[in-house]
């Protein structure tokens, strides 16, 4: 069921990605498409009733059901890249706006 969320946002991110023409509000669907995409790997790991693949005497049983540790692995790279990213973005559009005066990308050609 979380995974159709995760398809809604990264869907509403897509149409707010091709349908503005503000830096500003592109950046935020790029951030919109990758929360959808991060939860997405999060809920393509989880496993009902599984732990974590730590090896107890508790939990020394085959029969155990494990979590796969990995797609958390890379979700916590991808927030950090995407940080990274936003930052930059940002740096670039404030930029942008000193020398052009706007964020809109229709009227950046007219100030030259």
């Amino acid at each position: 069921m979380i995974q159709y969320a995760a398809i809604i946002l990264i869907v509403f991110g897509l149409y707010g990605l091709l349908s503005n023409r503000n830096i500003i509000k592109m950046i935020i669907s790029l951030n919109i498409i990758e929360i959808g995409l991060n939860i997405f790997i999060i809920s393509v790991g989880f496993v009902y009733d599984g732990i974590a693949p730590i090896l107890t005497s508790t939990n020394s049983s085959s029969a155990l059901l494990y979590v796969d540790p990995l797609p958390q692995a890379l979700v916590l790279t991808a927030i950090v890249i995407g940080v990274g990213t936003t930052a930059l973005g940002l740096a670039l559009a404030k930029k942008i706006y000193s020398k052009y005066g706007t964020f809109e990308l229709d009227e950046m050609g007219d100030n030259e």
